[in-house]
């Protein structure tokens, strides 16, 4: 799951023109945290990033138990 949200982010911003420093400024985070949150295989990151982030890219996150 992270992997792909890692993925979604990266690309979300990418259409936005959004450099790292950008988006840690905008999420009000580090880079080195930004760029954890960005690794696919790093999943020591808090899920108040991961929606700050979905947010600041105009998208939402949405968890889900099956």
């Amino acid at each position: 799951m992270k992997r792909i949200r890692a993925t979604q982010l990266a690309e979300a911003m990418k259409e936005r023109n959004l450099t790292k420093v950008e988006m840690a400024r905008r999420v009000r985070t580090s880079r080195v945290q930004l760029d954890r949150l960005l690794d696919p295989d790093n999943d020591s990151v808090t899920l108040a990033t991961l929606c700050r982030a979905a947010a600041v890219v105009g998208r939402e996150l949405r968890l889900e138990l099956v």
